[in-house]
């Protein structure tokens, strides 16, 4: 989400949009033309743009959403017409946004009532490492896969990072918290992660950029952990209503595993 804002905001900020649409049945009579971009900002995983007159239109892309940026003339490729949810666009550049989850308008002063649950943004200026820990060790029962994706323990980590850092910490995704060696480094490592990946799409976290390699457990079911070359098995964490997808390396990490 970092690079995105960072991408809209180069493009947007600073400029009168020309042209604003809001393809959502609760947004579709506001006009918004004529008010400048102020700056694009990501709080964790989401997206505010703020508006000239104190606006803030809010942005979640979850799973399948996404924002693409055309010049003029440009076909437009991001997804067909009846997916584009919004539509931000100046005499340079248009930025589209795509499956949408969630799109509001608010006040910039009233930010705080959808992201003021966050923990600290891991990518943002204000990162307190010792908070975002503290929040985590408040329940040292829980499975730290479930912590480490509960975006009111610290903001910004998906479902990609939680096998990623299990797996270089040597933990399964369902290892209580408490009992993970050394969480200041887990922590300390997600940070580290992060700030490596923000300014490219996608996520390295081997070193590896080559393509397969790219990633030590995430998307390898069954195939070699390219540390060991033990398969790499696949499962479910998380709660049931938030249920995602967990990858392990049997040999490389150390703690409960589903039974089935």
């Amino acid at each position: 989400m970092w690079l995105t804002a960072q991408r809209l905001d180069a493009a947007l900020a600073g400029r009168p949009l020309v042209r604003a649409e809001l393809r959502v049945p609760q947004l579709a009579t506001v006009e918004l033309v004529g008010r400048q971009v102020v700056e694009v900002a990501a709080r964790g995983k989401h997206l505010m743009a703020r508006l000239e007159g104190g606006l803030t239109l809010h942005s979640h892309l979850r799973m399948d959403g996404s924002w693409h940026l055309y010049a003029p003339g440009e076909q437009w490729r991001g997804g067909a017409e009846h997916q584009v949810r919004a539509v931000l666009g100046n005499e340079a550049r248009t930025a589209v946004g795509y499956r949408l989850p969630v799109l509001e308008l608010l006040p910039t002063a009233e930010e705080s009532q959808v992201v003021g649950h966050l923990g600290p943004d891991l990518l943002g200026p204000g990162w307190d490492a010792a908070a975002a820990l503290d929040r985590l060790a408040g329940a040292p029962e829980r499975p730290v896969g479930e912590a480490l994706l509960d975006q009111r323990n610290l903001a910004g980590i998906g479902n990609v990072y939680v096998a990623e850092l299990c797996f270089l910490r040597g933990v399964t995704p369902w290892t209580p918290f408490g009992e993970v060696t050394a969480p200041d480094k887990l922590v300390a490592l997600a940070k580290r992660l992060l700030e490596a990946n923000k300014s490219r799409p996608g996520h390295v976290t081997t070193g590896d950029t080559r393509r397969g390699r790219t990633h030590w457990v995430y998307g390898r079911a069954n195939r070699p952990c390219l540390r060991c070359g033990t398969p790499v098995r696949v499962g479910e964490h998380g709660p049931a209503e938030q249920r995602r997808v967990a990858y392990w390396c049997p040999r490389c990490q150390r703690g409960p595993v589903p039974t089935r």
